[in-house]
């Protein structure tokens, strides 16, 4: 079937092609499935329809086919209808319980990275995954799958520091990444946006700086500065986690295995000699105990010894925010507060990255742990981690203007209502408010907490600051607050 193209500029983030409904319903292709796109090379695309815009002897055609194919409006394409891939009987082996072999899952990874399964499917896969779990073979190999379909970046000897996240604040990354760095350590970190939270490094980062490069581009900033704090997504190390990550967010959804498979892909995929694994655990974060976070932690070792990766793993306190600052330009000042050694800099952020920032020292082979935190301490407190992460954000095209540091227009601080001590704050609900208020896409709103777990109150005492970019938005989060009880005294 031939169609002559007509250009509505849509760029979808995978390959769709619409067509004419009563065509679509003549020829018998229905919204959500596969048609082939050829001209002198093809690509298989989602079918969507319109009604007004297209004519039945029309297509309209996404920049991800337009551009790829060299397709120029006007010109004819053709059309053909495109069975499901036979990855969608192993995803439904999968939703039955049955293990997949290296064979499947690497069919599934690839069929994920050539837009082939659709994001309908992706979820069953996902649904499986989080439903059925999956033993440790299987997870070693859809991380050997994920790196495969991956770009790789060779920097030498290099280390690497993940968290698991679900804290809200807990922005350790540029802090550990500026003082390993200007230790020597290699640390081309390689960060996410938010899934869950407020924030998540890549959004703090790009306030004050551009996090969005070229594997080569980062490559030189890693070869003059030691370090760098990029946005993962955009290099291609592992495409097939980013698209997993974009289902799991729409459904809620992080199940353990692709948890596992994720962090750990994206390590090989930097070539991380050694890589230091931060799971926080407590009534609010991802991990609830103690005992499942040392769970977590046992298998996260056994899966990277089978992948012959040197990890070492940190349980943490997650049993509250760390910092002051939740969402992008807030947690972006409390950063910057420790690193500049400001008295009112929040204590807590600050010893944990300098916990953390010693033991990947230890790993990377500076010293034994008691010298490691002295070590991390002085660079911290002698003004050269702050000096190191200044030449980071200026190697990626930032500075640390304060119109970059800029707050949402309009704020309010909720106070509380009677004397008493702060028990409880929960991360969970505490991300609901800040999400609110429209965190992680408006990076200048947020919240700032005033207090944290133990802190003595009176009435009338300050518990939350929060900002937002318009008034509705301020009492949208104001009622979310009210609803949930983020903290309780």
């Amino acid at each position: 079937m031939l169609f002559k193209v007509k250009s509505l500029n849509l760029s979808t983030g995978r390959p769709v092609a619409i067509l004419h409904e009563r065509k679509a319903k003549s020829l018998a292709i229905f919204v959500g499935e596969r048609v082939r796109i050829r001209k002198k090379h093809s690509i298989v695309a989602v079918l969507d329809t319109a009604k007004d815009i297209l004519k039945e002897n029309e297509i309209s055609l996404s920049t991800e086919i337009m551009n790829p194919l060299n397709i120029k409006e006007g010109e004819m394409v053709e059309v053909m209808i495109e069975p499901a891939p036979k990855t969608t009987r192993f995803i439904l082996e999968k939703l039955k319980g049955n293990v997949l072999n290296y064979e499947k899952l690497n069919a599934i990874v690839g069929d994920i990275v050539h837009n082939t399964l659709t994001e309908a499917e992706i979820a069953y896969f996902v649904s499986a995954v989080y439903i059925n779990g999956m033993n440790d073979g299987e997870i070693a190999d859809l991380t050997k799958s994920m790196v495969a379909f991956g770009k790789k970046l060779k920097i030498g000897d290099a280390y690497d520091k993940h968290s698991i996240g679900g804290i809200a604040g807990n922005r350790t990354t540029p802090i550990i990444v500026s003082i390993c760095a200007a230790s020597g350590v290699k640390i081309p970190k390689t960060s996410s946006r938010a899934i869950t939270s407020a924030a998540g490094t890549a959004d703090v980062v790009e306030v004050l700086a551009n996090v969005e490069f070229s594997i080569d581009e980062i490559k030189k900033i890693v070869e003059r500065t030691n370090g760098c704090m990029v946005w993962g997504g955009a290099l291609g190390l592992a495409p097939a986690d980013d698209k997993i990550i974009q289902v799991e967010r729409l459904l809620s959804l992080d199940p353990e295995a692709q948890l596992i498979a994720s962090i750990l892909a994206k390590k090989i995929a930097v070539n991380a000699k050694g890589v230091l694994l931060d799971i926080p655990y407590g009534k609010s974060a991802k991990v609830k105990t103690k005992k499942d976070a040392e769970k977590l932690a046992k298998r996260f070792k056994k899966i990277a010894k089978l992948l012959k990766i040197n990890l070492k793993t940190v349980l943490t306190d997650g049993s509250e925010p760390i910092g002051n600052g939740i969402g992008a330009v807030l947690e972006a000042r409390d950063v910057i507060s420790v690193l500049r050694q400001e008295k009112s800099r929040p204590l807590d952020l600050e010893k944990k990255a300098v916990y953390l920032s010693s033991l990947l020292l230890e790993i990377a082979g500076k010293s034994k742990l008691k010298e490691s935190i002295k070590m991390a301490e002085e660079i911290l407190k002698s003004g050269k981690a702050f000096k190191k992460f200044r030449e980071i954000i200026a190697a990626q095209k930032g500075d640390l203007s304060e119109k970059r540091l800029q707050v949402a227009k309009f704020c309010c601080t909720i106070k509380s209502g009677k004397n008493g001590k702060i028990r409880e704050i929960d991360n969970k609900k505490i991300a609901a408010v800040a999400r609110a208020v429209d965190c992680p896409a408006d990076k200048k709103a947020g919240l700032y907490l005033h207090v944290h777990v133990n802190d003595k109150i009176s009435r009338g005492s300050s518990l939350l600051t929060v900002y937002a970019a318009t008034k509705e938005k301020l009492k949208f989060a104001k009622e979310i607050y009210d609803k949930l009880v983020p903290i309780i005294y």
